[in-house]
């Protein structure tokens, strides 16, 4: 889902869309000219990489998300409780916000299951 910046409206307005098995929802609506305000949840099941042994395995999502979406550069001297997102070409696109909070999860440390249970240290030669 993509949406003109400008056609971002003042009043609050919902959206939803998934990706495999992850369900990205919530609200956005315009807070001044340059900025847009994005509450939603994450939901469902990622796929990640054990760091210990490789293998992949799923885990359960269900995070609150607070954003806020700059059309171009932002700048400001306040200390900022929101992440902020710059868009180029004014146009905020959905499906690219829930792909970089996907990937972010991702990068995270996950270990599988039997990884846990087996409490070994690993140790690395070079």
């Amino acid at each position: 889902m993509k949406i003109e910046f400008r056609k971002i409206p003042l009043n609050s307005s919902s959206f939803e869309i998934d990706s495999n098995s992850v369900k990205f929802l919530g609200n956005f609506s315009k807070i001044s000219s340059k900025l847009a305000k994005i509450e939603a949840n994450l939901g469902g099941y990622c796929e990640v990489d054990c760091c210990k042994c490789g293998k992949e395995f799923s885990i359960p999502l269900d995070e609150s998300i607070e954003l806020v979406v700059s059309d171009g550069i932002y700048s400001s001297t306040e200390e900022d409780e929101y992440i902020v997102v710059e868009v180029e070409d004014h146009i905020v696109d959905f499906h690219q916000i829930l792909d970089s909070e996907i990937e972010s999860l991702k990068s995270e440390y996950h270990i599988c299951d039997s990884c846990r249970a087996d409490d070994n240290l690993v140790e690395i030669e070079y």
